[in-house]
């Protein structure tokens, strides 16, 4: 399935999602999926995005580090169904959408937490989601230039 495709279930489910243990899986699916992505973009995207991509893939494996393994089966997880990226570009601003959406649902849910430890939890994700989609900007930031012509070293 294309990048988009799995980046639109994601954001579909995380809207969908009810309750505290259902938020934090479709969070940690939001995070293994851009994992996969950055993986992808890293082998088989613009050469200008490689190392950024390889960025993304740590911050995002940080992301899905820090929050409870769900129980989930290997068919149902989105980021191994992922088989190709599509554009890149727009396969990026749906990341980046979805990961901004991650962190608002976080925020709600460390505000409810009942207990520290969901709270942390949800604290050290919002960074992890948070710094992850700064990387996810500035690969856009990189493919604009590239498009205009700009030379990276003259970037600012």
């Amino acid at each position: 399935m294309d990048a988009v495709r799995l980046i639109v279930t994601s954001r579909r489910a995380l809207v969908g999602s009810g309750d505290a243990p259902q938020i934090m899986t479709e969070v940690w699916q939001a995070q293994a999926l851009a994992q996969a992505i950055g993986s992808r973009l890293a082998v088989f995207g613009p050469p200008q995005l490689r190392g950024e991509a390889l960025g993304l893939t740590e911050l995002a494996g940080r992301g899905c580090g820090v929050l409870d393994r769900p129980d989930i089966e290997t068919a149902d997880l989105r980021a191994a169904q992922l088989t190709e990226l599509g554009d890149a570009r727009q396969a990026l601003v749906c990341l980046g959408g979805l990961l901004g959406e991650v962190g608002i649902a976080l925020v709600g849910l460390a505000c409810a937490a009942d207990d520290e430890g969901t709270y942390w939890q949800c604290m050290e994700a919002i960074d992890a989601a948070d710094e992850s989609r700064d990387r996810v900007r500035d690969m856009l930031r990189k493919l604009a230039e590239g498009e205009q012509g700009v030379p990276e070293r003259e970037a600012g």
